[in-house]
C-alpha cells in the first residue's frame, strides 16, 4: 500500500541496541530515513533518553557531549543534529524525551488530580506517558514514517518503561504499522581469527524478555559478514536471512546511507511495513557530497580553541559544519584540537602560528578564559582569519576592548561581575532567572544584517534567523565607543538591538556571531559561514 502522509497514519519504526553502546543507532536511523526521504516519504526521527534529567541543558558537556537546539528552543540530544544533518528538515521539542520529562509530566498529573485518587504506576501511567510522546508527531499529519531511536542498551534498568511502551504500542498499532530494528556489535577475535555472534544472540534474547522480537538485527561490524554468519545470526535470533544487515566500520558516517543502500535496508523496511514508493531511490546529491568529501583537491589546517576539547563530541555539530564548509570548497579541513588553558603570552605563536584559520568555540565559565582573549589577540595581530561562536565572539570583544581601546579592566560579568568595563552583560532578562534549565536566550531568533559589511556579503541578504544558546550579550552601552574605533557591529536583532554580529573591516576575516550557525549546517545546506571561512583559510594558505 502507498502512502500520502495526510490521508493514511503513519508507520513507526523503532531502533533499539545491544551489547555496547556508541555503535551508532543515531547514524543508523538517519541513514535509514536519508533512504527513506530519497523515495519520496516524509520521514521524522524522535530520541527516547532513558537518563533522568529533564533535557540536557544543565548536563556538563564532558558528560553528555555538545547540547543540541532546536528551532523551538529545545534543548536537546546531540543526535538530534545527525537527524537534521542528515534530513535537512528542523527537528522540534518532540523530537526528544527523556525519563525526567516523561515522570516530571506524570508527576504534574498526579498533583493535578487527572488520574482521580489512582494508585500511579510504571504501568499504565508512565508507559502511557511515553506511547503519548511517541504518538505526537504523528497525530500532525506530516509525516509518513517516523523513527524513535530509544537511548543506551537493552538490558539498562533504566531503559526498561521504553522497551515495555514499545511492547504494547506493537498490539495497539498492527503488525504491519510498527517494526523494530535492533543494532548490535558482532566483534572479531583476532586471536581466533573469527567473528562471533554470541553477543549479538544474547543481545537478542534479552530483547525477547522484554517482549519485543526484533524484525531486523543491524550488525555493526569491522570485517564483512559471510554468508554463514548471517544465516547463523537468523536462526538463533528469530529472523529471516535478508533481516540480518551488515553495517561494516565506515571511514565518514556520511557513507552510512550508501553502505545501507548495499545491504537494502530501507527496501527491507517497505516489505516487511507493506509499503511502497512509486518511485526508486534517488542519492544522486548525497553521492556527489561523498565524491567531493573524499577526493579533495586542498587542505587547510583550522585550530578549534576550546575548552572540551577531551570530548570530541562536546563540538560536534562544529566539527561536521567544517566538513560540509570544505566539501562546498573542494577542501579537507584539518583540526587542530587546541585546550584554552594551555594558551598563553609565551606559546601562542607556537601553537597558533602556522595555521589558516582560527575558530574560538563556545562554552561557559571562567576556566580557559585568558586563554582564549591571548588566542584572538594574536590571529588579530597576524591576520589569521578568525571565527567565533558564542562565547568565542564575546572573548573577541574583551579583547579588542583591552587592547584596542585600552580598557585592561573589560571583561564578562560571567566571570568577573564587579569589572570595570563589563562589556559583556547579563542579558536584561536573564537577571530575575534563578532555575538553570530551560532558561536560556534559547532557539530561533532574528538578526539583521547592515549593508556592505563581511556578513552581508556571506548571507547576501539582510534579515536572517539563527539559533541561540546564551545568557550573556555585547553590553550596548559601549555600542559607540566601538564603533568610533574600528569594530562593526555588523548583525543586530531587530527587536531588541542586542548585537549578534561583530567584524573587523580592516582584517582580511574576523567574524564573530552570538548565535550557533553550526547548529544549522547540513548537508545539502551547508552554513554559509563555514563555508566563507574555510575559503578565506584556503586564501590564506595559497597566498
Amino acid at each position: 500500500m502507498p502512502l500520502s502522509g495526510k490521508k493514511n497514519k503513519p508507520k513507526y519504526i523503532f531502533v533499539t541496541g545491544g551489547v555496547a553502546s556508541s555503535l551508532g543507532k543515531g547514524i543508523i536511523a538517519s541513514s535509514l530515513a536519508k533512504l527513506l526521504q530519497s523515495r519520496g516519504f516524509s520521514v521524522t526521527i524522535q530520541k527516547l533518553d532513558p537518563y533522568l534529567n529533564v533535557d540536557p541543558g544543565t548536563l556538563n558537556p564532558y558528560e553528555h557531549g555538545e547540547c543540541y537546539v532546536t528551532e523551538d528552543g529545545a534543548e536537546t540530544d546531540l543526535d538530534l543534529g545527525h537527524y537534521e544533518r542528515f534530513l535537512n528538515t528542523p527537528t522540534s521539542q518532540a523530537n526528544n524525551v527523556t525519563t525526567g520529562r516523561i515522570y516530571y509530566n506524570v508527576l504534574n498529573k498526579e498533583r493535578k488530580g487527572d488520574f482521580l485518587g489512582k494508585t500511579v504506576q510504571v504501568i499504565p501511567h508512565i508507559t502511557d506517558e511515553i506511547k503519548q510522546h511517541i504518538r505526537l508527531l504523528g497525530e500532525s499529519g506530516q509525516y509518513d514514517i517516523i523513527i524513535t531511536e530509544i537511548g543506551g542498551c537493552v538490558g539498562d534498568i533504566e531503559s526498561l518503561p521504553f522497551l515495555e511502551a514499545v511492547r504494547q504500542l506493537k498490539w495497539e498499532l498492527g503488525e504491519k504499522n510498527m517494526l523494530t530494528i535492533h543494532l548490535t556489535l558482532v566483534p572479531y577475535l583476532k586471536s581466533a581469527g573469527e567473528l562471533k555472534t554470541k553477543p549479538t544472540q544474547h543481545s537478542v534474547k534479552m530483547l525477547q524478555e522484554s517482549g519485543i522480537q526484533p524484525d531486523i538485527i543491524v550488525c555493526r561490524t569491522e570485517h564483512p559478514l559471510p554468508m554463514d554468519i548471517r544465516k547463523k545470526i537468523a536462526l538463533f535470533c528469530n529472523v529471516e536471512v535478508p533481516s540480518v544487515i551488515e553495517s561494516i566500520d565506515a571511514d565518514s558516517i556520511y557513507e552510512v546511507p550508501v553502505n545501507m543502500a548495499h545491504e537494502k535496508l530501507d527496501q527491507r523496511v517497505l516489505y516487511m511495513l507493506d509499503i511502497y514508493s512509486g518511485t526508486d531511490s534517488d542519492m544522486r546529491k548525497w553521492n556527489n557530497f561523498l565524491k567531493v568529501l573524499k577526493n579533495p583537491e586542498h587542505e587547510v589546517n583550522i585550530g578549534l580553541v576550546g575548552k572540551y576539547i577531551e570530548l570530541k563530541d562536546a563540538y560536534k555539530s562544529i566539527v561536521e559544519a567544517f566538513i560540509h564548509g570544505g566539501v562546498m570548497n573542494k577542501c579537507k579541513v584539518n583540526l587542530r584540537w587546541i585546550h584554552s588553558e594551555q594558551v598563553d603570552a609565551e606559546n601562542v605563536q607556537e601553537l597558533l602560528g602556522d595555521l589558516d584559520g582560527v575558530l574560538v568555540a563556545p562554552g561557559f565559565g571562567e576556566r580557559g578564559i585568558e586563554g582564549k582573549i591571548q588566542t584572538v589577540k594574536f590571529v588579530r595581530e597576524n591576520n589569521i582569519p578568525f571565527f567565533g561562536i558564542c562565547l568565542g565572539m564575546q572573548m573577541a570583544v574583551i579583547e579588542y576592548a583591552r587592547h584596542v581601546l585600552g580598557w585592561e579592566d573589560a571583561h564578562s560579568t560571567e566571570m568577573e561581575p564587579n569589572a570595570g568595563h563589563p562589556v559583556i552583560d547579563l542579558m536584561h532578562d536573564q537577571q530575575t532567572v534563578e532555575n538553570k534549565g530551560g532558561t536560556m536566550r534559547l532557539g530561533a531568533y532574528a538578526c539583521k544584517i547592515q549593508e556592505k559589511t563581511l556578513a552581508r556579503s556571506i548571507y547576501g541578504k539582510a534579515k536572517i534567523s539563527e539559533r541561540h544558546r546564551h545568557r550573556w550579550e555585547f553590553n550596548n552601552a559601549y555600542k559607540e565607543d566601538f564603533e568610533k574605533s574600528g569594530m562593526v557591529l555588523s548583525g543586530t536583532n531587530p527587536d531588541t538591538g542586542l548585537v549578534e554580529i561583530i567584524e573587523i573591516p580592516t582584517h582580511p576575516f574576523f567574524i564573530g556571531v552570538q548565535f550557533h550557525p553550526e547548529l544549522k549546517s547540513t548537508v545539502m545546506n551547508p552554513h554559509p559561514l563555514f563555508v566563507s571561512f574555510v575559503k578565506a583559510a584556503l586564501q590564506k594558505k595559497m597566498s
